[in-house]
Formats: structure tokens, C-alpha cells, sequence
């Protein structure tokens, strides 16, 4: 088997640093083993012990009976180097080295860090700063996490990832008194050699793994992980993440309004919508999400039903659900008609309310069977009450057996305060929840359609580009070759020469300062609107004046009209590169209405960026004005798209601020830009 291989399925195991003191932290990894039923070899090393829990104790590796798979490292750092190189001479495949004080300490850290790699040659290394590997699966648990000392940890489908050892702790527990089963979870710590990327790749091939939650505070390796992710979803695998540091995260270093609003945390919400990676947007979602995909039911689309016994509660989730953006159709005359003969009265809407009714099991079969086989919905919640209190298995037992054969997801929302009961639910594979949010997380998840990566395009880059910031009219002849066209206008180096030039432009001109280092000519009044062309040379003459290096002047005509937007790309030397959508003009950074996608950019991905904008409203039409040429717009975007694949890791930063949308039919125009190029 392959090393990595052998660190998630040892054979035998060496615990280097054991402690016959099983309250100890260096005592917890062998009784764990042997607690949770690891059939294979444990080797406990220590030179003051003969024997560790019934086990024959080492004295050091090199007297060990064999070449353990696995040996976790549990002494400090000042000796942690020596036993992996030990562990490395005596032909161990892995190691696992729990210690901190390695490259999240600082330099001094990282030096020691890098040296821990070095020890252990060809054999892999988990750590350092790490709680290790719990293989639910097949029993196998190489960790000294407290939660481990739970009695009951049942296998499942749902498989974690954290960068994080604490708070892969903090799963496991809250998972398993939630009643969700585990497949493997691994905490990769600082990642001196295996990292993250590589977990989530040898998850997708786990036959135990259906579902995979990823717990982040940074990506080493952004290509691997995107190769790794796109592999997930191939295999039908969903991927949940929950990235700390939204709140820390800085806008990028940028000359434009785009690198502005792109932000560093919003470049990670694009890269991995990209990849079909659901980000967690809170840290409950990160286990309830991920544990109801692993179930394998998925809703056609985002159309719920509710059924309650309690008017409030199912408010709740209606409000939850409506603002995660899915929609409670009231029943048709057909679901009407069977409700009443259950209920004893038709309902008047959704949720559906059996309060009077009162709540008994064939009551609730019934209610269930007849919501689901409606085509009129995608998706069923099922609002536990206090009720249930006293016999929660009758209302298990009536949702398991109401669901039979159909595939539509039933959730249940518990109202009251009883853990026990969600447990129980989760437990026999119906997700549940106890918050609302909580319930729409996992619907909107459910209703997600299936991932559809976008294909690359084949643009030709013009020949004979310069290189750093290019002026406007540079700008826009770089965006024209793409398919994005300018208003019409023409440079001039003296006034003179740009009065001359602005003639058949239009009655109503725009007069701008043309300087590559000028990246907001209003900043400094270098930009003159309801210019006539008589009086071009005088107002030109007035902007030279305020920056006398400019390389000269641009008229263009004046759009009237239109609807200002902002596109814009930024590139992230990590991530990659993002086209930005939003609302423009001068208040583009003020109302950040805005989208973000990832290269490269599909038809329907562009699109997606119109409709999830606020300006969509204006966009189609508002109130009497005329709309605007969408198609047109969407043609821009997959324009700028197809630019940054062309240009690559070159295109550094562009925008065209305002890009006006003209009435259907009459298509966009670029009245501002910059390009930079590396």
C-alpha cells in the first residue's frame, strides 16, 4: 500500500513518547487504540516502561519487532526530530508528529519545521501541530483528541478535513452527540508535508466518503486543491468548506475600484464557487450541511413544503427559507383535497398546519405522503414540536416510514430544546436541524444543481503589447480586440490637434486627461462632460494645466442614456484571476452591488452574475425606462473572461468604469478603462 494509504489504514503502529498514564495526553493514543478496536499491531516506545496497557513497552525504535505503517510522534519538539528520524531509519511509512512550536511560532519555528521534513526523508509526515487521523471506518484511530473518548462514535458517510486539530476535536464531539457518523477525519495541522489538497484527493477514492467537510485557514497549494475539488465533484462527491478570516481579510493591493471591492475573503468565495466547493457561512453549517449531502438526496429544486404542528416554529422556516432565496407554494386543489380528508378542512397554505387536527402518527403519515407525491414541491420539512417530547420515535418512526420509496429530501426542524431527538433523527437518516438557519442551509444545499465546470476558450493575444499601466485609450483598444467596443473618440497630444479631432464626434463631447499613472481622473477634475466641440481646445488647454506630464488628451463622444456598470478583473497571485460585475460610476465602491466569478466563465455563469446583481431590476426595465441589452452585457463579460485566460498571470488588473449599458438592441460601450500588464 501506498504511504498515505498506509496512514489511514496501518497495520501496525509505534507511539513513540507513550505514557502508562492514560490521563495523560501521551497516555491517550494507545488506549484509544485498543478502546475503539484497532486489530492490527500497537508498539508503545518509551525507555522507562516495560509495558503500557497489557502491551510490551520499547525502549526505542530501533528495537521495535518491525517497521511500524504509522508511528505518532507525542514527544515535545526538542525530541520530536530525533524519533521521526528514527521512524524514518527503521522504514516506517508515516508519521504523525502532534507537537506545536513548529512554523506558527514564527521564522525560528519554521526552520525547525522545515528540519522535522528533512528528518524524516521519503516517509510522510503528518504535522506538525496536529491531533492526528480517526479512521471511523474500519476502527482505526491514531489521535489523542478528548473526543475520543466518547464510547459510541458510529461510522457514516461524512468525512472531515481541518487544518485546525482543535477544532477537529470539536467535530467529532459535537458530531457525535448530534448522532451524525463519520467516515475518516484528518487534521493536517501546518501541513510540513502533507497538506490539505492531498487529504481531499484521497477522500474522493474512499468508498466510505460521500460527503467531504473542510475546515480552512489558508491554501498552500491553490492548483492542487482546485485538481482535487473538480475530482470531488466529478465523482458526485459535495465538498462543504468553512474558511476562517472573513472579518481579518483586506481588500487586494489595487489601482482599481475592482481590486478594491474584490477583496482577498470575496476571491475566496468566487474560487470555490468555481469549483462547485459550498462555503459554510456559519461554523454549524460546516457539520449540517455537509452530513445531510452525505444522506444522497438531492432536491430537483428550491420549492419547499412545511408541515407543523406549531404556527411559529413554521414560520420560522418559511422566513429562513424565503430569505436563502426558496419559495413555499401554497398546495394545488389536488393536495388541498387529500389534506382535508386527513385533516378534517382543507389548509390555506404553506406551512401546513396540523395544529387542530391534533398531532397522531397516521396523521402525520398521511400529511407526508401527500406533500411529497405532490409535484408541486422539491424538498419536505417536517416541524418537530414540543409534542414529541414524550414519544420521539413515533414521530421518527411516522417520517421514515411516510418517506418509503421517495428520493425528495425530508428534513425535520426541532422546535424545542431536545438535542436527543435531533440525534435520534440523524442517527436514521433524516437530517436535522434546531436552528431555521440551520434548515436552509441544508435545502439550499440540497437544491444546488449539479456542477458544471466551464470549458477554457482559445483567444489570440494582439501582438506588440507593452508592458505596466497602459492609458485609457491603450485600455480600450486591448478590451476592443476582445469584442468590447469604445464610444467613439480620438487622442490628441496638443489641444489644438484635439479640437481638430473631436469634429463628427457628436454635439455633446467628453474631454479627459490621457496619463498611464492617472488611474481616477476625477480625483484630480481631469475629466470635463457637455463639452462642445467649438470649445475643446479651451477646456483641453485648462486640464493640461492641471498635470503637465500627461501624454495629451481624449475626446469622446458623450453616452446618453445608458446604464453606468463596472467590469472589472483582478488578479490574485494565490487564487487566480476574477471578473467583477456590479453597478458603476463614481458610487461603484460605495454601494458594492457587486459580483465576483472565477476564470474561466461560462454563458450561464456570466449571466448569473447580471441576475444576483440589485441594478438586475433597472437592468430589465424599471419603471417605464427601457431595458437594458442584457445579452449585450453578458457578451462583455465572457468577453473580459476569454481577455484574462488569453493574457494569463500578464494581466494584472482592468476595469472599464462606467461601461454603459444602451437600450435592447443597441449594445455596450466602454467610456472609461485600464489595463496594467506584467
Amino acid at each position: 500500500m501506498s504511504a498515505f494509504q498506509a496512514l489511514l489504514r496501518p497495520r501496525s503502529v509505534a507511539v513513540v513518547g507513550a505514557s502508562a498514564d492514560a490521563t495523560k495526553t501521551g497516555g491517550r493514543p494507545v488506549g484509544y487504540l485498543l478502546r475503539h478496536g484497532f486489530a492490527g499491531d500497537v508498539w508503545p516506545v518509551n525507555p522507562r516502561a516495560t509495558e503500557i496497557a497489557g502491551l510490551p513497552c520499547y525502549k526505542d525504535v530501533a528495537s521495535l519487532p518491525g517497521a511500524p505503517d504509522v508511528g505518532i510522534v507525542l514527544v515535545g519538539p526538542e525530541r520530536a526530530e530525533a524519533a521521526v528520524r528514527d521512524l524514518a531509519a527503521r522504514g516506517c511509512q508515516a508519521a504523525i508528529v502532534l507537537a506545536g512550536g513548529y512554523g506558527e511560532t514564527g521564522e525560528a519555528g519554521a526552520e525547525k519545521q522545515s528540519a522535522l521534513k528533512r528528518a524524516a526523508g521519503s516517509m510522510r509526515l503528518l504535522g506538525p501541530n496536529t491531533i492526528g487521523v480517526v479512521n471511523l471506518t474500519d476502527r482505526i484511530v491514531l489521535s489523542a483528541s478528548g473526543a475520543l473518548e466518547f464510547e459510541n462514535l458510529p461510522p457514516g458517510g461524512l468525512s472531515v478535513v481541518s487544518q485546525s486539530g482543535g477544532i477537529l476535536g470539536a467535530l467529532l464531539s459535537r458530531g457525535a452527540a448530534a448522532g451524525i457518523g463519520f467516515a475518516k477525519l484528518i487534521a493536517t495541522g501546518n501541513e510540513g508535508d502533507i497538506e490539505v489538497a492531498e487529504v481531499l484527493d484521497a477522500l474522493v477514492d474512499d468508498p466510505a466518503t460521500t460527503a467531504i467537510a473542510l475546515y480552512l485557514e489558508g491554501l498552500r497549494n491553490p492548483e492542487r486543491f482546485r485538481a482535487a475539488a473538480r475530482r470531488a465533484a466529478a465523482a458526485g462527491k459535495p465538498v462543504v468548506a468553512f474558511k476562517v478570516g472573513r472579518s481579518e481579510a483586506g481588500a487586494l493591493a489595487a489601482i482599481s475600484h475592482t481590486g478594491a471591492m474584490a477583496g482577498a475573503d470575496r476571491m475566496y468565495d468566487a474560487f470555490f464557487a468555481s469549483l462547485g466547493v459550498i462555503r459554510a457561512e456559519r461554523f454549524s453549517d460546516l457539520l449540517e450541511v455537509p452530513a445531510a449531502l452525505a444522506q444522497g438526496r438531492r432536491a430537483a429544486g428550491f420549492r419547499v413544503a412545511v408541515l407543523t404542528s406549531t404556527g411559529g416554529a413554521g414560520a420560522l422556516v418559511a422566513d429562513a427559507v424565503g430569505l436563502s432565496g426558496g419559495s413555499l407554494p401554497a398546495p394545488d386543489a389536488a393536495v388541498r383535497g387529500k389534506l382535508a380528508a386527513l385533516l378534517g378542512e382543507a389548509p390555506v397554505g404553506n406551512p401546513v398546519d396540523v395544529t387542530l387536527a391534533g398531532v397522531r402518527p397516521d396523521l402525520f403519515r398521511g400529511a407526508i405522503r401527500t406533500l411529497l407525491d405532490s409535484d408541486g414541491y422539491d424538498s419536505l420539512v417536517v416541524v418537530v414540536g414540543s409534542s414529541a417530547l414524550a414519544q420521539p420515535e413515533l414521530v421518527a418512526d411516522a417520517m421514515l416510514e411516510a418517506r418509503g420509496d421517495s428520493q425528495k429530501p425530508v428534513i425535520a426542524y426541532v422546535s424545542p430544546h431536545a438535542p436527543h431527538i435531533a440525534a435520534g433523527l440523524n442517527a436514521r437518516g433524516v437530517p436535522a436541524s434546531t436552528t431555521p438557519e440551520g434548515i436552509a442551509a441544508i435545502l439550499a444545499a440540497l437544491a444546488r444543481p449539479a456542477f458544471q465546470p466551464a470549458t477554457s476558450s482559445s483567444e489570440t493575444v494582439p501582438p506588440g503589447l507593452p508592458t505596466g499601466k497602459l492609458n485609457e485609450a491603450e485600455s480600450k483598444a486591448l478590451f476592443a480586440h476582445f469584442g468590447i467596443p469604445a464610444t467613439r473618440e480620438a487622442s490628441a497630444v496638443t489641444p489644438a490637434a484635439a479640437q481638430q479631432a473631436a469634429q463628427g464626434l457628436g454635439p455633446r463631447l467628453v474631454v479627459k486627461l490621457l496619463a498611464r499613472d492617472l488611474a481616477h481622473k476625477s480625483d484630480i477634475g481631469g475629466v470635463v462632460l457637455n463639452v462642445t466641440p467649438d470649445r475643446v481646445a479651451e477646456v483641453g488647454t485648462a486640464l493640461l494645466a492641471k498635470l503637465p506630464g500627461a501624454e495629451g488628451l481624449l475626446v469622446q463622444e458623450q453616452i446618453s442614456g445608458g446604464i453606468e456598470m463596472i467590469l472589472g478583473m483582478v488578479r490574485d497571485p494565490h487564487l487566480g484571476s476574477a471578473v467583477l460585475l456590479g453597478a458603476g460610476g463614481t458610487a461603484a465602491e460605495v454601494f458594492g452591488d457587486t459580483q465576483l466569478r472565477m476564470l474561466p466563465l461560462s454563458r450561464e455563469d456570466a449571466e448569473g452574475m447580471v441576475r444576483g446583481l440589485k441594478v438586475a431590476r433597472v437592468l430589465a426595465g424599471f419603471r417605464g425606462a427601457p431595458p437594458g441589452d442584457v445579452p449585450a452585457l453578458v457578451d462583455a463579460v465572457l468577453a473580459f473572461s476569454r481577455m484574462g485566460e488569453a493574457l494569463g498571470e500578464r494581466l494584472l488588473e482592468a476595469e472599464i468604469n462606467p461601461l454603459f449599458v444602451l437600450p435592447e438592441g443597441q449594445g455596450v460601450r466602454a467610456a472609461d478603462g485600464l489595463a496594467v500588464l506584467g
